[in-house]
């Protein structure tokens, strides 16, 4: 880790000592400080002010807040329930979640929802140790206090996950049992310097490993259509040496035998043209199929805060209804990013 404390300060912070501006102070503790770093500076938008093995400290100015980390691994939440950022502008929060999105992380929106007897637009973001960060804007006060509340807690993460990256060896055999993994993540691995059939065994090995019902995660830069050449891309970006189209990406994972393949995001953000080739962010999510009853239905309850929402093979879910649905789409939903706003039944149980 590289510390700089005394590093020019930022146009965005106030030097340390400075008394001008009043700001609010929280200290937290983290399991894993490198990766909380990582984090905070994609939500606030700069980097640290201390940086140290053992403390780190953010000192922003818009909104005025002054963060510390410390490495010191608890149990999630606690006593805490969520921590809120209220921004000047929509302006603002368009930013802000743009810049975690553009970093990888996901977020949950909510546009003009009525909580706290006020109406506001927000979205939601979970930092590396569980922590519930709610962003938002004040609309306009109300006479009542809403029904809007924080979402659920997120389900806790796989207990077994495998992932390959760009800068890997593709590896002959991955080092798990048959059927031990949760979710296999493929990190750029479309984008090294490997023809796509070459990757086949690859995804064989990913099939082997994830238990029935397992997820495969692609994050790839994919294209509209086949890229002439070698791209020669600046940023990290320069580590792309093929770029497959996103039919082909989708074509490898099914004749693997993964099913319910969905493009969770091609993303606008990331998006640009070269060469005459649109290039964007993509992430495919796909499963393996479960050996038996994968047409069984089990219901599903949308809590909202819509009233209500669409899935991709069409099902709708009206909040507060009951919807049966196969067990293909129960994993599609509790591993999206909306899975806290879902209650999962078994088929037939009573009422929620």
């Amino acid at each position: 880790m590289t510390v700089n404390a005394a590093a020019a300060p930022a146009p965005n912070r106030t030097p340390e000592g400075a008394t001008a501006v009043v700001k609010f102070h929280v200290s937290l503790n983290v399991a894993d400080l490198p990766r909380s770093l990582a984090f905070y500076r994609a939500l606030l938008g700069d980097g640290p002010v201390k940086a140290y093995a053992d403390y780190a400290k953010f000192e922003i100015d818009e909104p005025p807040l002054v963060l510390s980390l410390y490495p010191s691994p608890q149990g999630p939440g606690g006593a805490l329930n969520h921590v809120g950022l209220r921004l000047r502008s929509s302006g603002a929060l368009v930013e802000m979640q743009q810049r975690l999105e553009e970093a990888g992380i996901a977020t949950q929106r909510q546009e003009g929802v009525e909580c706290c007897y006020a109406r506001q637009t927000k979205f939601w973001v979970t930092d590396p140790d569980r922590n519930l960060w709610e962003i938002y804007t004040v609309e306009e006060d109300i006479e009542h206090a809403g029904f809007d509340g924080p979402p659920a807690p997120a389900s806790p993460p796989p207990e077994t996950v495998w992932e390959h990256r760009i800068t890997e060896a593709v590896p002959a055999r991955i080092p798990l049992d048959d059927g031990s993994a949760d979710e296999v993540r493929l990190e750029g691995t479309f984008n090294g310097d490997r023809e796509m059939a070459s990757l086949a065994p690859l995804l064989a090995e990913c099939r082997r490993v994830l238990r029935p019902g397992g997820r495969l995660a692609v994050h790839a830069l994919a294209g509209n259509r086949p890229f002439p050449g070698t791209p020669s891309l600046p940023g990290l970006a320069s580590l792309v040496r093929r770029v497959p189209t996103w039919g082909e990406l989708a074509s490898a994972v099914a004749q693997a035998g993964f099913a319910g393949a969905f493009f969770e995001k091609l993303g606008e953000i990331h998006c640009f043209r070269v060469n005459g080739v649109e290039l964007r962010e993509t992430r495919l999510n796909a499963w393996r199929p479960t050996e038996a009853g994968s047409a069984a239905t089990s219901d599903v309850l949308y809590k909202g805060p819509f009233e209500r929402v669409t899935d991709e093979d069409g099902t709708v879910y009206p909040r507060g209804e009951r919807v049966a649905v196969t067990a293909r789409a129960v994993g599609r939903l509790r591993h999206g990013p909306a899975a806290g706003q879902f209650l999962f039944l078994p088929a037939g149980a009573p009422g929620a």
